[in-house]
């Protein structure tokens, strides 16, 4: 890394925990640079106390009181000290524990503000992976880092100075012995930082396989096809290559360290001897012997306590890079710089005009030139095989991706020129992949529109335009029930009841435009009649887009339009295109010959 980055990236990181925590950090700032001086301190009270004591024992006399007082002293120094690091410790912790939920709500914010194109990306989960891993601990430890390399600097720029003043030779070894340490520990930082990267895609997936085995999700195949065995055998692969690469490295620093460290201790014992000699021909007093060779021993720990900060600000520099990669990641579908308000659906027509669009990483368009107007309180259904395309244009719809060719209108405004959050709070969708949230049955249909007090009488309304009243009110604690079995006393429902709970989710929506991908897919024929009765009424003057397999559907729909490998081939009322006995009649006959 090159020094410019580095240090752009440290007072971006600095910027960051003042903001988080500032009263903390600043507290922080102070005790540690207290606790740095405090060592100095101690040292001269050492001298004093050595030189009192043997002065007395020289001379035959003792000054017990100066004596006391310069022990009482040093005492009283060593308390303060206890008591700086001991609030330090605490003031550490809630500095931490600040920061990273500072941190983690800003990977959570930009999580949700972030392109639903990048979480079809490998490169994109790799990236959040490394962030979500490393960011929460980093920036606060940077800090921490920075304080620590000053204050050991102050120390060591002060004991130096003193071993300086007895002889430049001392300082000189107590540098050079420090040095090769410092080399090899930088180095081992980038080589793990390397290897993380590198080794990302493979702990994502070891992940993975964890995942599969320990939540709900797979349960009843991991058993029915007998699959414990497979996917345990492929976590531990996975795990034993990456702890082989895990040893490697930790051999390697262990061999360094153990190099670095004879150095030191050699080098410390060397310089006792050569004090030792001096005192005892009489150069030196023993005061002057204690204090020396403390001063060095105290120099060593404070060039290390200066090395490690300094390397470890290097290398959370390092890991902290793929969180600000993440922070960094542009949205695609940006707001308008002058954005205007969404026009009444109820007035105004949409209009597709020659819109195209490919998925990223993918050569083949998912639309390309898709052409066809929705009046205003119409009703559309769009049909097709899988992969034809619907699901995407109803994603172009919600502005969940901008068109790679062509324009989406609303009342003749481009729709990347509305309010997006204005225009998407205006629609009521149901996906196919509808979510199921693990909390209470009224939350989830309150999400559906989370203006209302959770209390709002429309939500029952709503429950009860999709049949889920019913299954609620038979649950042990009705809308308070918690739903699904993540959390305790929560019960479990059926795939038709969580269709039908997301169902009212969409329909408590207060929306002029409805889009319902395969509503019905997990419902009984008379289920799905009553709930499509119930939404008629519902939803009587607005405009409703409706994907479906079944195309009895269909049949009820102002505008069929039929596509095929990305492109419309045809589009009418269902009288109008059973005549041209095109696509749409060949899929609705077929249909109907399975009922005859």
């Amino acid at each position: 890394m090159k020094a410019p980055e580095l240090f752009r990236r440290l007072t971006r990181t600095i910027m960051l925990v003042w903001r988080a925590a500032p009263g903390w950090t600043a507290c922080n700032s102070v005790l540690l640079l207290v606790q740095g001086i405090l060592p100095l301190l101690t040292l001269y009270l050492i001298k004093r106390i050595t030189d009192t004591i043997t002065a007395a024992a020289t001379s035959g006399g003792a000054d017990v009181r100066q004596s006391a007082i310069l022990i009482a002293a040093a005492a009283g120094a060593a308390l303060f000290g206890a008591m700086c690091a001991s609030l330090g410790r605490l003031v550490t912790e809630m500095q931490a524990q600040t920061v990273t939920d500072y941190v983690l709500d800003l990977l959570h914010a930009k999580s949700l503000e972030t392109d639903l194109e990048y979480y079809e990306t490998p490169s994109y989960y790799d990236t959040l992976h490394m962030a979500q891993m490393e960011a929460p601990y980093r920036p606060p430890m940077i800090v921490n880092n920075l304080v620590q390399v000053v204050r050991g600097g102050i120390s060591l720029t002060a004991v130096a100075g003193l071993l300086f003043a007895f002889h430049w030779g001392l300082t000189l070894i107590l540098v050079s012995v420090a040095l090769p340490g410092m080399v090899f520990r930088f180095r081992q930082s980038k080589d793990l930082f390397r290897w993380h990267r590198r080794r990302t895609p493979t702990e994502r997936k070891a992940n993975y396989y964890s995942w599969m085995m320990t939540t709900d999700a797979h349960a009843k195949e991991n058993r029915l096809l007998g699959l414990a065995d497979i996917l345990r055998d492929r976590f531990m692969e996975l795990r034993l290559v990456m702890r082989g690469e895990q040893r490697s490295l930790a051999a390697r620093r262990a061999g360094r360290e153990l190099l670095a460290q004879t150095a030191s201790i050699l080098a410390g014992f060397g310089v006792l001897l050569s004090m030792a000699a001096r005192a005892i021909k009489g150069s030196i007093t023993p005061g002057h012997l204690v204090m020396l060779y403390m001063a060095f021993q105290r120099g060593q720990g404070f060039m290390s306590e200066m090395t490690n900060g300094l390397v470890s600000l290097y290398e959370n520099s390092l890991f902290i890079s793929s969180f600000y990669t993440f922070l960094d990641v542009k949205p695609r579908v940006s707001e308008s710089p002058s954005p205007v308000a969404a026009p009444s659906l109820r007035k105004s027509e949409i209009r597709f005009e020659s819109v195209s669009f490919s998925y990223p990483g993918s050569d083949r368009p998912a639309i390309e030139n898709v052409s066809f107007a929705i009046r205003p309180g119409s009703r559309v259904a769009l049909v097709g095989e899988n992969g034809a395309g619907k699901t995407t244009l109803v994603k172009l719809l919600c502005r969940l991706y901008d068109p790679s060719g062509g324009l989406i209108t609303v009342g003749g405004t481009d729709l990347r020129d509305l309010r997006t959050p204005e225009w998407r709070s205006g629609i009521g969708i149901l996906f196919q992949d509808y979510a199921r949230y693990q909390l209470s049955a009224r939350e989830n249909v309150w999400l559906g529109n989370v203006a209302l007090p959770p209390d709002d009488i429309r939500l029952h309304s709503a429950a009860a335009a999709s049949g889920a009243d019913e299954v609620i009110r038979s649950l042990r604690d009705g809308y308070d029930t918690q739903l699904g079995k993540w959390f305790e006393n929560g019960e479990e429902l059926s795939v038709g009841q969580w269709q039908k709970i997301a169902l009212a989710r969409c329909f408590a929506r207060d929306a002029d435009l409805f889009i319902l991908d395969e509503p019905t897919s997990a419902l009984d024929a008379q289920a799905e009649n009553e709930v499509l009765e119930a939404f008629r009424r519902l939803a009587a003057g607005r405009t409703v887009i409706t994907i479906s397999h079944r195309l009895s559907t269909a049949r009820c729909a102002d505008l069929i339009v039929v596509l095929d490998n990305g492109r419309i081939v045809e589009q009418g009322a269902h009288d109008e295109l059973m005549s041209s006995n095109g696509v749409y009649a060949r899929l609705f006959n077929l249909q109907a010959h399975n009922y005859a």
